[in-house]
């Protein structure tokens, strides 16, 4: 898929990284690497998405895409994440340095200046694919292989809707503080009622806002407050519980 120079397009845009890849020997890069590619082909194809329709470029230890904006966003939170997740599984059958992936995702506008992808779209989803909390979950627990992080738009206006392969109840809000970024994002760990997190060190949580005509809340994209203590609380406890380990 070729993306328009003539000016930005509203498009879903994937960030993806191996995990620990500068410290694999060379055959294991490669082996990452091309496993990598194999899955998310795979992963496409089963959405129906056709090479015309997505863009590429090699990061080195990872790959950024820009979906056309034909291709609707459930569908890459639901079966595309549920297809990523099951290859990297079996992919890492037998291996003894298994294939770990960050993953995020954003949408917005996105253009081409003749040398790649360009839009602040791309900016936030790479650096949510590389913040702190999608790496601490990773450090968090050696059997987590997928973290997936939304951003807090992708979250409320697809992932809350819910449908097939989609938990948005499994997703937990952390603030992503890094550069120019100062984001609430949700993170989820396919298969897992909460992602884990280092138990001497829960992750504070972005408070929420009285959502218009008393409805349901929503967090704040830009949250500087801390999380009250029963919030707090109630998050740790769900973690503990989904993780059958102790809590600090």
């Amino acid at each position: 898929m070729s993306v328009s120079r003539g000016g930005s397009v509203h498009r879903l845009v994937v960030s993806a990284d191996i995990k620990g890849s500068g410290r694999l020997g060379h055959r294991a890069k490669l082996r990452a690497r091309q496993g990598m590619y194999e899955i998310f082909e795979a992963a496409f194809a089963a959405v129906g998405v056709g090479g015309d329709q997505v863009h590429l470029e090699d990061r080195g230890d990872g790959v950024l895409a820009a979906l056309a904006p034909e291709v609707p966003p459930a569908a890459l939170v639901g079966l595309w994440l549920e297809e990523v997740h099951q290859g990297v599984r079996e992919h890492n059958e037998g291996l003894s340095e298994p294939l770990r992936l960050r993953i995020a995702m954003h949408g917005g506008p996105v253009g081409d200046d003749g040398r790649g992808l360009v839009g602040r779209a791309v900016d936030l989803a790479c650096r949510l694919c590389d913040s702190e909390p999608a790496k601490a979950i990773l450090a968090a627990d050696d059997d987590v292989h997928v973290v997936f992080v939304a951003s807090d738009v992708l979250y409320h206006s697809v992932v809350a809707e819910g449908g097939r392969f989609v938990e948005p109840e499994h997703y937990r809000p952390i603030p992503v503080r890094a550069k120019e970024t100062d984001e609430v994002a949700w993170f989820h760990v396919p298969r897992r009622a909460a992602p884990p997190w280092p138990a001497a060190a829960p992750p504070e949580q972005p408070a929420p806002t009285a959502a218009p005509g008393g409805g349901r809340g929503r967090h704040r994209g830009r949250s500087t407050g801390s999380t009250s203590t029963a919030t707090t609380r109630s998050w740790t406890a769900r973690r503990c519980t989904a993780t059958s380990s102790g809590c600090a």
